[in-house]
């Protein structure tokens, strides 16, 4: 049903997520992220609440691998469930329990850790790891480049319909929030394309925000600076 990748920029402290599913709007439910602490993928059966319990001790001070097998250590259904999480310093961790869908793989590397469930091929996730560890530039392009190859591997068994793309940085929002909440097809495809025409203004919205006053103009009637 998921496939998905979880990394942190080793230059930057950054860190992000991006995940496709067959369901619909998949951002909705299982990408969390919290700046200058971690992130986290909760997928196959989601439980949105593990995101935030395992950022809580992540928070705390516990490494990525305590803080899962605490998450499930009370958990009566953790056998649906499948987790990845990556912290602050890159440390990662997964998780995937009896009852996770289909072919399935989760496979850490390099600053990232990426997993899937109802894969189309065993080479999904190790592919999407080494496009990942092998991609330059902006976190946002390398996890776009390991989620295309997991997709050119067939990813998920069957169409998928939604995508999503969250980048957090040291703010208290995410930098990048974008989401393909259903598509007939290659939701992929159309996140690439809207993360193209947003990252040429993610600069100018960070401006807005911390910077009023020297921020630029919207380019619609009635703003005049």
């Amino acid at each position: 049903m998921t496939f998905s990748v979880v990394a942190r920029c080793a230059e930057t402290g950054q860190l992000g997520i991006a995940i496709s599913s067959s369901s619909i709007a998949v951002g909705a439910r299982c990408p969390w992220l919290r700046p200058g602490v971690g992130a986290v993928a909760s997928q196959n059966i989601t439980l949105p609440s593990l995101g935030p319990q395992i950022l809580d001790l992540l928070e705390q001070g516990m490494t990525p691998s305590e803080a899962v097998a605490a998450v499930f250590a009370g958990q009566d259904h953790r056998d649906y469930r499948q987790v990845t999480v990556i912290d602050r310093l890159g440390r990662t961790a997964h998780f995937s329990g009896a009852q996770t869908l289909g072919l399935h793989a989760a496979l850490s590397g390099e600053q990232c850790v990426a997993a899937g469930n109802m894969l189309a091929n065993p080479g999904v996730i190790a592919a999407m790891v080494g496009a990942f560890e092998n991609a330059s530039g902006h976190l946002a392009d390398r996890l776009l480049a390991a989620m295309h190859a997991g997709q050119a591997l067939g990813g998920e068994a069957g169409p998928v319909h939604s995508a999503a793309l969250v980048v957090v940085d040291d703010l208290l929002w995410p930098i990048v929030n974008l989401r393909v909440d259903w598509a007939d097809a290659e939701p992929i495809g159309a996140l690439d394309q809207l993360w193209q025409a947003y990252r040429g203004q993610l600069q100018d919205y960070l401006d807005r925000a911390l910077h009023p006053h020297i921020a630029p103009g919207y380019a619609v009637p009635g703003d005049d600076r």
